[in-house]
Formats: structure tokens, sequence, C-alpha cells
């Protein structure tokens, strides 16, 4: 049996009063994820560890089964994984965001999500300006990005920018964890690049062309999640029978634990990580993918960008996409493969429009393959779920469950 996990990161969210008090996963039409919940069986899974903040690299690694206490290292180094940077004992690496600030506040976590190409611009230039021996910035994707400090502590307290949109960036600037006194350079250092990014930022001449068209000026950079190379398992060594997988996503975080999960990488052209993303693209590829693959991993972002807007209409035309656009056209290419086909379906984490950042509740999920005893859930969302058959899971429960039929 081959599997595949699609996933709708920040999918979940909370009743609305504006719908009726329904979560935007009931609003929305998605017969296909109906459909399947109906046919499997259904339950919930907790994606974030006590004591964890419930970031998309925490979440994704649960999704997949990983012991974070034991392996998490921040999102920074997955980032630099997906990227092709290899990461040196010693080595620090951070998600370096470039955002932009209105009136000493963090107007938004993207620069108006800003694009790879202008973006890279501004790294080169940073790099240029700002990088030494100790500090290199690598260009990412649109507006996340990547900051290696060679030497520097990881015990930092950073503020993810998706967090605050609004607040005022001073008080959110680094500091030391309680007990690490030895941070206080790194949180230094961190600083002042913040502060020195702004200055030369707002003088490029990018930025003056982007306010010159009512665009967001993409003004300082933030970094955050810092950590140092991981120590993870290849989802081959958990689960022999993956003799090989493939992970499709726009997001370089997730092409990072993708890379120390031992999953090949497949990019698709179009792939924005928002809601114009090409979406019968990466159902192709990972309809592609199945054919050779014993596992797919297929992850769709902008179900969160849209819940980090606060845009309830958008982020339930992206859960209508991801049904419509992904989920059925899978379903339907792999219905009747001679090798049957395992899908599960499910968010990373919520992403409430209301809240516009991350939660930590469980997500709901739907395992289906052909010949699974249906329990009595018939439709997909947060609610419906409670009562699934496979309760509430937490840890690597999930993914073992997923992938029993391998063992």
């Amino acid at each position: 049996m081959k599997h595949i996990i699609i996933l709708g990161d920040g999918m979940a969210d909370w009743p609305v009063k504006s719908l009726q008090n329904k979560t935007l996963l009931q609003a929305a039409h998605t017969p296909y994820m109906d459909m399947l919940a109906a046919k499997g069986r259904c339950g919930r899974l907790i994606t974030v560890a006590p004591g964890f903040h419930p970031g998309s690299e925490v979440a994704n690694m649960s999704v997949l089964g990983y012991d974070l206490p034991k392996v998490y290292e921040g999102r920074g180094v997955l980032e630099a994984a997906s990227i092709g940077v290899n990461l040196q004992p010693g080595d620090m690496a951070m998600r370096c965001n470039i955002i932009c600030v209105e009136n000493e506040k963090i107007k938004n976590h993207s620069a108006g999500h800003i694009t790879t190409e202008d973006a890279d611009v501004l790294v080169k230039y940073l790099q240029e300006k700002l990088g030494s021996d100790k500090v290199h910035f690598y260009t990412g994707v649109q507006y996340r990005h990547l900051l290696v400090i060679k030497g520097g502590c990881k015990f930092v307290d950073c503020t993810p920018p998706h967090d605050v949109p609004g607040e005022l960036f001073r008080p959110l600037l680094v500091k030391p964890m309680e007990g690490h006194p030895e941070a206080q350079e790194t949180a230094d250092l961190i600083n002042r690049l913040i502060l020195e990014s702004q200055k030369i930022l707002a003088e490029h001449p990018l930025n003056k062309k982007r306010v010159s068209e009512g665009k967001d000026p993409a003004n300082s950079i933030w970094p955050w999640s810092p950590g140092y190379r991981p120590q993870m398992e290849t989802l081959s060594d958990i689960f022999p029978q993956v003799k090989q997988g493939s992970v499709i996503s726009a997001v370089d975080l997730i092409k990072g634990i993708g890379v120390y999960a031992g999953l090949q990488n497949i990019d698709v052209d179009g792939a924005t990580g928002l809601y114009n993303t090409n979406y019968e693209g990466k159902a192709q590829a990972a309809i592609e993918a199945l054919k050779k693959d014993d596992f797919v991993f297929l992850h769709l972002e902008a179900s969160d960008e849209a819940g980090h807007e606060g845009d309830i209409p958008l982020k339930i035309k992206t859960i209508e996409y991801l049904d419509s656009r992904i989920v059925g056209p899978v379903y339907e290419a792999v219905k009747d493969w001679k090798e049957p086909v395992a899908l599960a379906v499910l968010p990373d984490h919520p992403t409430p429009c209301e809240h516009r950042t991350h939660t930590a509740e469980p997500v709901p999920f739907f395992i289906y393959y052909p010949g699974i005893v249906p329990d009595e859930v018939k439709n997909f969302d947060e609610i419906s779920c409670v009562e699934g058959s496979y309760g509430l899971l937490k840890g690597n429960e999930f993914i073992n469950e997923f992938m029993k039929k391998l063992k």
C-alpha cells in the first residue's frame, strides 16, 4: 500500500459569528473531503507538544511523528537544508523574514507578500552591507529567508512576526532567554542587524519604487526561530518499507523537514504558497510521485496565509480549492490503482481568521484506504471529527496508525 498525506496548513479555525457560528471548514463546500471522511475514519491530533510554540515547523514535524523535545532545533535549520546550506558545527541558523514596519509598528510579516525576485535583490544587498565572516544572509522564498551566525548562541528569545501584527517592534527585540546570560552577545548582534537593516533598506531604490507603486516597503529584517543542525531519523529508518518518498511544497521549512526525513523535494512551477498557487500542478506532481514512491507528503500553504490576513472569504476559498483541485483529483486518479493508496487529510494547526495567528488546539483528520471500516462521522470539520473512532491522538500515534499497514 502507498501512502499520501495532504496537509492544508492552518486550515482549522474557530466558529465565526458571521457564518452562523460555523467554522470555516463547516461553511466551505468540500464534497470530496466530506465523502472521504464518511468512507474512512476520523479523529483529532495534538500537533503541538507541551511547552512548544504552535509553529508550522513544530506541527508538521509532529504530524510525521517526530519527538519534538529530542529533535526540534527551530525552523531556520530546516529552511537551511531546503536551500542547500550545509550547516557546520557551531552555526546557528534563523528564519529571517523581510517585513514591513510602519510608524514603529510591524505592519505585516511578509512585506506585503514580496516576490522572491524582489526579495533576492534586498537579501543580496543585506549580505553586501551587513554580511561578514560571522554573519551570512541567504535568499529563500518570498518573504522567508535565512540568517546564519557562526558561533551564535541559540538561547535567545525571539518573537515570530506573524504573531504580532500592529504591535510596536522595539519591545519585541531579541533578548537572552532567562538563565542564559551567555546569549546576550548574540541578542545584541541580532538587534543591531535589525536596526541597521531598517536604515539601509529604507533608502534602497527597490523600496522607493514599491512605495511609489502603492506597495508596502520591505524595510526591515526580522530574524527568529534559532537552532543548530537537528538529529532526525529518516522515515525509511522508522518505516523500512518506505523505500522512497517525496515532499511537495512551496515552503522552505517543509522542504527542509523533507530533507532531514529523507524525502525527495519535488518543485512545481507556479507553486507560490498563496491562494493562487498551481493546484493542478501540485496534484499532478503528487499523482506522478505515487507511481514510483511509497510515501508522498503534499503541503498547501494557502489557508494559513489567508488566516494570517484575517480574510474569511479568502480562507474559505482556499479550503474549497484544496478540496476540488487537490483532494478530488488525487483521489480520482488513484482510487482504482492495483496497489491501493491510503490517503490522509489534515491541517497542521489552526490559524483562526479572528486571531490571525497560530493556535495549539487539536486538528481534525481522516484516514481513508480501500477496505477501511468507516466510523459514524459524515463530514470533515473540527466539530464532527470529535466523534471519530480514532479519538484524540498525540505524538507519533497518527503516523503509526496511518502507516501501520506497512509494518
